[in-house]
Parts: C-alpha cells; structure tokens; sequence
C-alpha cells in the first residue's frame, strides 16, 4: 500500500527503524555483545511507548534480518531468547496500550517454541486498534520481492492472472506488508549509512534520518529530534514545490 502524499508532514503515519549498534555499545563498555542485546530491548520498549504516545499508527522495527542468521550460533540463540522473553513480558501490555502486532519475514526458520508464542501474541492483539507494531523477523527484502514474484508467477501458471494484469497494486499485494501503508520515514542508529536489504520496494519515498546514537542509547528525546527533522523535509513525491504548495492551498 503505497504512502499518500496527503498526509501532513509534521507526523509520520509509519515509522521504519533499522536498530543498529547494540554490539558495538556494548563493545564500548567491554561488556559481551549480548549485553547490548539486552539493553537494547529496553530501547525497544521506550520506542513503542513513545510511538504509541505520539500517535504514529505502524511501527516497523528491524529486529532479525535473514543475514543475521550467519552470526555466531550463541549470539542467534540468545537474540532468540530475548524475543520470547519479551513477548512473555510484553504481550499484556501490548493489549492493554491497544497495540496490535504484525510480523513478516521467514518465520518458519524461527524455533517452533518462539513461532508458536509469536503467534500466540498476534492473535490475542489481532483487534487492538490504537498502533500497530511490525517486527522483522528473519526478514530479507530481497528475499521478499523474490517470494512475491514466485507467488504472482504460479498464479499466472494457474490461470488466476496474466502478466498483463500485474501492475504495482498487484504486486504490492504480494508482499508481507500488503496491509500497511509505506513507511514515511526510516531511521537507521548508530552512524550507519545504508538501508541493509530492509524494506527495499517499501522505501521509495521514505525520508531516510540517520542518527549517531546506538540503539541502547536511543531514547524519546532522540526519537523526537529524528521526527523533526523529517517535520522539516519537504515531499513531493515527484511533484515540484510549486504544485505542492497549490495542492495545500
């Protein structure tokens, strides 16, 4: 679902965050990587509550891509036990903030105790309304645009579509992300200047802000200064300034 260009700048409806740098904070205070983890998923919380205080509707959080499956086995197994520990703890504040949870990625390659309990959670906040929280979990975008493309071939070979009937919205539709609107802004911690396979069809018109500070340091005043500065960028969506400002009008 494509971003709107009606929507008001000084608000994002969709917040993307790449949360990057628990490793090398952690490595900075000589404590284990998964130290950083940890203290990373505290910035987790503090994101969503601030998220959900503002009234930014999507969340999207980059939590676990398909590369990071390559890291060492006892740094993958204990990202995985924080996630569970998290959505142990989590799940009935989720509920009670009205927050719904989305996942997308290849879940199946996730431990059987954490999908089923990833499941679980979607379930019981299927009806909140208020924000809706998306984790990227074993999540490629690459990978994603591939699964799209196969999905929309073999319903070609059944006969549901011709390559003619396939446009954007069509596609769109093949993607894990096909019930939420892009992202208008994507913010990417710890000094790093690249968007890492994430979301790649999705960030088409999203603001990129990149941000010195860690993730385990990024806190709601960090947040705040990353939504000013998008507040300040203009949109236009291929349009020039002159018909943004006659649209307004």
């Amino acid at each position: 679902m494509a971003t709107s260009p009606n929507k008001p700048a000084s608000l994002p409806e969709h917040v993307a965050i790449i949360m990057d740098g628990n490793g090398r904070w952690a490595k900075g205070k000589g404590l284990p990587r998964l130290a950083g983890h940890r203290q990373g998923a505290k910035s987790v919380r503090n994101a969503i509550e601030h998220a959900r205080k503002l009234g930014i509707h999507f969340l999207t959080l980059y939590a676990f891509s398909t590369e990071n499956w390559d890291r060492p086995e006892r740094e993958v197994s204990g990202l995985m036990k924080l996630l569970e520990e998290y959505l142990r703890g989590e799940t009935s504040n989720l509920v009670k903030n009205g927050i719904r949870l989305k996942v997308i990625g290849d879940v199946e390659r996730l431990p059987s105790g954490l999908r089923n309990l990833l499941l679980h959670t979607i379930d019981v906040t299927a009806r909140c309304t208020g924000m809706t929280l998306v984790l990227a979990l074993s999540y490629g975008g690459r990978g994603e645009i591939v699964k799209a493309a196969v999905n929309l071939a073999n319903r070609c070979v059944a006969g549901e579509l011709t390559p003619q009937d396939i446009d954007e919205g069509v596609f769109e539709s093949a993607l894990f992300t096909c019930d939420i609107p892009d992202p208008d802004l994507l913010i990417r911690t710890s000094n790093e200047f690249r968007i890492s396979n994430f979301l790649l069809w999705q960030l088409a018109y999203a603001e990129l802000v990149f941000t010195e500070v860690c993730w385990p340091d990024f806190d709601a005043s960090e947040f705040d200064r990353c939504l000013e500065e998008f507040a300040s960028r203009e949109r236009r969506f291929g349009r020039t300034s002159e018909q943004c400002l006659t649209k307004e009008a």
